[in-house]
């Protein structure tokens, strides 16, 4: 984050505990499903990642909570440490919650386990991701007040983590919980978790009087979302831009009604990253180092790139790249467009980096058949490669719809 993003957050959040009144700064628990580097599908994790380092040198006390998925504890497993354990309600069942704590990088991460729902993908899909992040819901509010420090603010993020605030308004009224200040950020508004009123009734036992458009309700289904906007005490989002597109018809997937009738309570923050991690000066996973003053380095990452990525070396090659989710969002119907007409000069490359569509990846498959040796897939997330990515190509392709605010760029 630059200073001016985090002077924008720590003014939001005076706005929201009326710091005047408190003789030291709040305490913020960030709850999300991926956090960077330890678990990470996209840009929502960076930001997880960087933006507790940004408040603590505001003087906050800033920590997350998220899974412990399965690729947290393949890698990190040594630097972690057992809180407590218990048993949580889920449906009809008691479910275990294991609360585990570890320090990276000078913040303090919680961690909730649970093999059934954290052992496999951090998303599953479908109704499946619904129950796990309905678990993690619960379970992180129940840990609430097992943690070594008293939360002033529980800053929530994207669907996964929209029901706390609900629940912590109306199940947990009277208790430690409800005390809390919620800070909701909508990342991107597309994914909002649609469910039937009957799967999120038997999840967490949400009392009819609440499945109304008052309150849950959008287009005859129960939204996560929806819920996160409503309970929650402030709405932010992560550009100033993005935060008055989504109040439009076009923009905002339906929730556009509750977000114009928040608007008070509405605002952007544009998102940074974290320039110790991203800068080809010092990045430690790039072939060679470089900056705009000497640029010798880049030479040197392209020629690695295109070795590592099985493609012909060629330093006049004008090499574009796209790391992406490969969704319609991201454009990549019009890639598919456009990949043979680009292709056709016959010194172009291309490297892209993404998972997504199954039908867009197994397009890139057959393009990467067709122009073998010029174009070159990996299909997955990984985190080194896009670094190599970013410091080696000479252009970046970037179709999107639509961007909530692109780290990438």
């Amino acid at each position: 984050m630059t200073s001016l993003e985090e002077t924008d957050m720590k003014d939001q959040l005076k706005c929201l505990l009326d710091v005047k009144k408190r003789d030291s700064l709040p305490n913020v628990l960030l709850a999300s499903a991926e956090c960077a580097p330890l678990a990470k599908t996209g840009g929502l994790a960076d930001v997880v990642g960087t933006l507790p380092k940004a408040l603590q040198k505001l003087g906050l006390d800033a920590r997350v909570i998220l899974p412990y998925h399965k690729v947290i504890k393949n890698r990190y497993r040594d630097q972690v440490t057992h809180m407590t354990d218990f048993y949580t309600r889920l449906g009809w069942r008691s479910e275990y919650v294991g609360l585990e704590r570890m320090e990276l990088n000078g913040i303090i991460i919680y961690l909730i386990d649970n093999e059934q729902y954290f052992g496999d993908s951090l998303y599953c899909g479908g109704q499946k991701e619904g129950e796990q992040y309905s678990f993690f819901t619960r379970a992180v509010l129940d840990c609430i007040p097992l943690l070594d420090f008293k939360p002033d603010v529980v800053h929530c993020n994207d669907w996964h983590t929209a029901m706390i605030p609900m629940l912590a308004h109306t199940q947990y009224a009277g208790l430690p919980q409800e005390k809390i200040k919620y800070l909701f950020t909508i990342h991107n508004i597309m994914y909002q978790g649609k469910f039937s009123y009957e799967f999120v009734a038997d999840m967490l036992h949400i009392d009819r009087r609440y499945y109304t458009p008052e309150y849950m309700e959008l287009n005859g289904g129960a939204n996560f979302m929806k819920a996160g906007c409503v309970f929650a005490d402030r709405i932010n989002t992560v550009s100033p831009s993005y935060s008055a597109e989504i109040r439009t018809e076009y923009y905002g997937e339906g929730l556009e009604g509750i977000l114009n009738a928040r608007s008070q309570g509405l605002s952007g923050i544009i998102n940074g990253i974290d320039r110790t991690i991203y800068n080809p000066e010092t990045d430690p996973v790039i072939e060679a180092n470089f900056s705009n003053k000497n640029t010798d380095g880049k030479a040197v990452c392209k020629a690695a790139l295109q070795r590592q990525m099985g493609m012909q070396q060629d330093a006049d090659a004008p090499l574009f790249a796209m790391v992406t989710r490969m969704t319609e969002q991201k454009g990549f119907d019009l890639m598919m467009c456009v990949v043979d007409e680009l292709m056709q000069h016959e010194n172009m490359q291309l490297v892209l980096v993404g998972s997504g569509d199954e039908r867009f990846e197994n397009f890139m498959r057959g393009a990467e058949t067709r122009y073998q040796g010029r174009l070159s897939t990996f299909i997955g997330y990984n985190d080194e490669l896009s670094h190599q990515v970013y410091a080696g190509a000479d252009f970046y392709i970037m179709p999107s719809r639509f961007e909530p605010c692109c780290l990438s760029q």
